[in-house]
């Protein structure tokens, strides 16, 4: 089975475009796959897009955290094809439909793997602006793995944790 996990970072912020409701004019920046097939991570820009949608087509199940409001929003200016009939599985709407409420990808970095990302969306448009494009990519790229590490162990475990607070929360998944 072929599982890419996605993340993607954007040229603008929301409020440079007119806001949430205008996530198709925020732009590529940077987009990054692992691929269980491949073994390994691809990076993609604006320049290389029709690759990263020829990956994602081929692709079993394409994992991410608010891949079906977000990256694929970001993505839909560069394809015809609609990206929402891809078999996905978006984490952070499913954790969504279980709590009643979003939560941040760092939250459950946190409690289930013991890791904190190592920056934001702000930062990653700041150093895509100065010219810092392999800053881009760790960043995103580190986003992936961490999407990776949290699908693999709800598999394993059948629960991811969440920070609550202070407090430690398991929440059951059927991945």
């Amino acid at each position: 089975m072929s599982i890419i996990y996605l993340d993607l970072e954007t040229k603008c912020l929301a409020d440079e475009v007119g806001g949430w409701d205008y996530i198709d004019r925020l732009e590529l920046a940077v987009a990054v796959t692992y691929n269980t097939a491949r073994g390994g991570f691809a990076h993609y820009t604006e320049d290389s897009v029709g690759a990263l949608i020829d990956e994602l087509s081929q692709a079993d199940l394409v994992v991410g955290f608010n891949l079906l409001r977000f990256d694929y929003t970001v993505l839909r200016p560069y394809t015809e094809r609609d990206l929402h009939e891809l078999p996905t599985l978006d984490i952070l709407q499913h954790l969504y439909r279980r709590l009643g409420h979003r939560v941040k990808l760092d939250s459950c970095a946190r409690a289930t793997l013991g890791v904190t990302k190592s920056g934001d969306g702000v930062q990653s448009v700041q150093w895509f602006r100065a010219g810092h494009i392999d800053k881009v990519i760790r960043y995103c790229e580190q986003d992936v793995d961490i999407v990776r590490q949290l699908h693999e162990y709800g598999r394993t475990h059948k629960h991811i944790y969440i920070m609550d607070g202070s407090l430690r929360r398991p929440v059951k998944v059927n991945w």
